[in-house]
């Protein structure tokens, strides 16, 4: 089964020392890759964008993060048809659409969202999207 996972983890897969960057490159070593919404590339490229500003990285790996990261995902879902859900969630959990997309793309492929963002899980904390979350240091991929 496949998972959905947001920007938080996929930047892990390119900053090895950043904590949980293990457990996110291990989602990349399961027999089905990940899907996220389109939005993804921007969100990561702007966190890699942040490393630049902040002098941690070179302009030629923000460069790379944009060329490799969509290569790394079975499926970018268009977040034009996932943005009526999210906008729902959104409303309902008083949290950010962008980072509802993620949600919404779970819920409607059955399958888990794992994430790193922890400000997202304790939002998502005796929500009715709760059960789908899991936190990428909880997260074990299926046997």
């Amino acid at each position: 089964m496949t998972s959905v996972v947001d920007a938080s983890v996929a930047v892990k897969w390119f900053f090895i020392r950043e904590p949980l960057a293990a457990e996110a490159y291990a989602l990349l070593r399961g027999e089905v890759p990940p899907i996220a919404p389109d939005i993804i590339v921007a969100e990561a490229c702007n966190a890699a964008w942040k490393s630049l500003r902040l002098g941690r990285i070179r302009p030629d790996k923000l460069s790379e993060i944009a060329a490799r990261l969509p290569q790394h995902f079975g499926e970018l879902v268009d977040s034009v048809g996932l943005a009526p859900s999210a906008a729902a969630i959104a409303a309902a959990l008083d949290h950010p659409v962008y980072d509802c997309l993620y949600l919404a793309l779970a819920e409607a492929r059955g399958a888990p969202f794992i994430t790193a963002d922890e400000r997202l899980l304790l939002r998502l904390d005796g929500s009715p999207w709760a059960a789908r979350a899991v936190s990428l240091a909880e997260y074990r991929p299926a046997r």
